[in-house]
C-alpha cells in the first residue's frame, strides 16, 4: 500500500509600498510587501494566509517587527 500526499504552497505578492523608518543596519529605505500564501492538498484549498513582510532595499535584509 502506497500513500502519497501532494501538498503545495502557492505564494503570490499582492503589493509593495514604502514603510516608515530606515533600516537599522545600513540606513536604507524599508519596503513593506503584502504576501498571500495558499496551501493546497490535491488542488483543494486548505488554508489562505495574508502576511506583511518588511525588507531593506539597500542591503536586502528581511526585517522583523516586534509588537
Amino acid at each position: 500500500m502506497c500513500l502519497v500526499f501532494v501538498c503545495d504552497e502557492e505564494v503570490r505578492v499582492l503589493g509593495t509600498q514604502q514603510a516608515p523608518g530606515n533600516c537599522p543596519y545600513c540606513g536604507g529605505v524599508v519596503m513593506a510587501t503584502d504576501v498571500e500564501a495558499a496551501w493546497r492538498l490535491c488542488c483543494l484549498p486548505l488554508c489562505l494566509k495574508t502576511k506583511r513582510k518588511y525588507s531593506c532595499t539597500s542591503c536586502s535584509r528581511r526585517l522583523v517587527t516586534y509588537p
